[in-house]
């Protein structure tokens, strides 16, 4: 067990909450608060226990002056301030005289946003390769370090790991929540436990898909890292993305699963990588040479389905197809109503592609949680420590 906020007094305290604000943006503008609404309830909770806030993120990566002026965290601090109905100020440095004033001044309740902690990757990639330094530095400048920041929590940087070697270190209510979901997903699922994996590549999940053969009772396939499977199996795949390195590998796991991992039957075949392109349903032993496979057919849908019924716990990283593409999406549409029509399920979508998917798709809200952290999903999946969470403080045992 890892300690929380409400383990640690905050009152008059200067708290540093390293949060995720890794958001999109375009034109300077942020096109999804997702990551910001997500990190209110932590802040919250610090400021009405009466203590001072001062937030650190990353944004963007940072190799230039011009990168500088792309990835300021300055309209986040805007954005931040109307879903607070709060003032949030906003130093434009990550270390100095000023920011050192600005959390001097501060009072019991204010909120005080740090510049993008990666503006310390122009010196050396301080910040990403967990200068100790700098990590010192930081924790001077506060009493306390939560760490609610799930998407970096499989990095090593200054601003989580660094920071937590000098301060007492406790998890926001966001990483507690990731923690409870996935966490609890990998070590102690209720069963039958069934596990969707999609996305464009094998290699990405080769050690999420091992690791998960020793503790869900089905793994489905889909998305272009199906090829790779269909392909080990003999079929022809026509012009599909494959990954011709991984086929020896793919055959590997399906000897291990014995069974366990479940394929596509049919699949959506089009002629070109095209939302216009000529495209029509085939079993998977028939995939013309000239096309494509671009998302899983309808009677695959129908065996996801039938697979899915009565399960206790799903995840799911990857979409079955390039459901960005009208014409490709009706695979992952299916899975996702599959899913949502679950009852008495604990259904977690890992983050990355999927996330996206769901939101657009309109089924965010018929998840049990829906991962901040991409990355980090998937390596908790594939049974790693994650140095930001071993970063955290555990709490002592009854």
């Amino acid at each position: 067990m890892k300690k929380t906020l409400e383990d640690v007094e905050l009152k008059g305290k200067k708290v540093l909450i390293r949060a995720d604000f890794n958001v999109p943006m375009k034109s300077g503008k942020i096109t999804d608060d997702t990551r910001i609404k997500a990190a209110v309830k932590t802040i919250s909770y610090v400021l009405a226990k009466g203590g001072k806030v001062i937030l650190f993120s990353h944004l963007g990566r940072i190799k230039t002056k011009e990168d500088k002026r792309e990835y300021s965290l300055a309209p986040v601090a805007d954005r931040l301030s109307d879903i607070m109905g709060k003032e949030v100020l906003f130093s434009d440095k990550t270390r100095g005289k000023d920011l050192e004033e600005g959390i001097a001044d501060l009072k019991n309740g204010e909120i005080l946003l740090v510049q993008n902690t990666r503006y310390e990757d122009l010196h050396g990639s301080k910040e990403s390769k967990n200068d100790p330094d700098l990590g010192k530095y930081w924790a001077s400048l506060g009493d306390v370090f939560v760490n609610d920041a799930f998407g970096t929590a499989h990095r090593e940087h200054a601003s989580n790991v660094g920071i937590s070697e000098h301060l007492p270190t406790v998890s926001g209510f966001l990483m507690q929540k990731e923690i409870e979901f996935i966490g609890g997903a990998v070590d102690h699922p209720k069963s039958p436990f069934v596990a969707i994996l999609g996305g464009a590549k094998v290699s990405d999940k080769i050690n999420v898909i091992d690791n998960l053969l020793t503790k869900a009772d089905k793994i489905l396939i889909g998305g272009g890292m199906a090829n790779t499977f269909l392909k080990a199996q003999g079929h022809a795949i026509g012009t599909s993305l494959i990954e011709e390195d991984n086929i020896k590998i793919a055959e590997e796991l399906l000897q291990k699963a014995d069974g366990k991992l479940v394929l596509p039957v049919d699949v959506v075949a089009a002629a070109e990588f095209s939302n216009d392109a000529d495209h029509r349903i085939v079993s998977v032993d028939e995939i013309p040479d000239d096309m494509m496979a671009l998302d899983i057919g309808t009677e695959t849908v129908k065996l996801y389905e039938d697979t899915l019924k009565g399960a206790k716990t799903v995840v799911w990283n990857g979409p079955m197809g390039v459901f960005e593409m009208s014409n490709f999406a009706q695979g992952t549409v299916g899975v996702c109503q599959a899913i949502a029509d679950l009852e008495d399920a604990v259904t977690i979508i890992g983050g990355g592609d999927s996330a996206s998917a769901a939101q657009v798709l309109g089924f965010a809200d018929k998840f049990s949680h829906i991962s901040t952290g991409g990355g980090a999903s998937l390596e908790y999946l594939e049974g790693k420590e994650l140095p930001g969470l071993k970063a955290i403080d555990n709490a002592e045992e009854e």
